[in-house]
């Protein structure tokens, strides 16, 4: 695992973007795996400001996203689908047919999971998986208690995940109590992990990940034993990390 400290989220985000853009660079039809939340907007504005002023060319790359909200159509303002459009894809020259987010309308979910996992296996499977971290440990909606050997299922919230989504609808009532997520195991089998945090609020999290025991009860402690993970966290992320990094 290599840790990387930056000063501020901007720092994180360039950072994270420039590891972005050389692997589409040195691969053009790579698979990327995409996440969602607040964390990775920064590295998103990045990626397109890096197609716009310097065609940053994103036509053969294929996309997986972790998660999405059960119950939520793609065109919902607190979807998945619509983060994902709305933040990046339509500012790229993303090829639709290469984009893969789970899809929370699924009647058979289950079906839907496996077809996601097979889809994953005949694109060669994700050479660079991007994740956020929960406060709790959570990677994708893996949280806490997860096995560390999970593929792509529906999970239940937490909580406190629950909690924390809250501010994004209109009443707590709102908010999803289901998502489909990768698992896990799923997440390990990329080739490449590049794991993003920012802010005071995530460093019990990056401590725990980076220098704590590998338990269900953190699930992103299992980064520890991926084959080539990087780890970008800001200052205040970092502050309770005690090993010089």
């Amino acid at each position: 695992m290599l840790v990387q400290i930056t000063e501020n989220f901007e720092a994180m985000s360039k950072l994270a973007a420039e590891i972005v853009a050389e692997r589409v660079r040195r691969k053009p039809d790579c698979v990327v795996g995409f996440a969602t939340g607040s964390t990775p907007l920064g590295l998103y504005k990045e990626l397109i400001r890096l197609h716009r002023a310097e065609g940053l060319d994103f036509s053969k790359v294929t996309t997986f996203n972790l998660d999405e909200y059960v119950g939520l159509p793609p065109e919902h303002d607190q979807s998945y689908h619509y983060f994902m459009w709305e933040n990046l894809f339509k500012h790229l020259n993303v090829d639709r047919r290469f984009v893969h987010i789970p899809m929370g309308m699924a009647k058979d979910i289950d079906a839907f999971c496996a077809w996601y996992e097979e889809k994953m296996v005949e694109a060669g499977g994700i050479d660079l998986q991007i994740l956020g971290i929960g406060a709790n440990g959570h990677i994708a909606f893996n949280e806490p208690g997860s096995s560390l050997g999970s593929r792509t299922r529906i999970k239940t919230l937490t909580g406190t995940t629950l909690e924390a989504n809250a501010r994004f609808f209109k009443t707590p009532a709102e908010v999803p109590k289901y998502a489909i997520t990768m698992g896990v195991g799923t997440i390990m089998d990329a080739k490449e992990l590049l794991l993003l945090a920012s802010g005071v609020g995530k460093s019990d999290a990056i401590a725990a990940t980076c220098e704590g025991p590998i338990t269900a009860m953190w699930p992103a402690t299992i980064v520890q034993m991926h084959r080539s993970a990087t780890v970008v966290v800001d200052q205040a992320a970092a502050s309770k990390l005690k090993m010089k990094y």
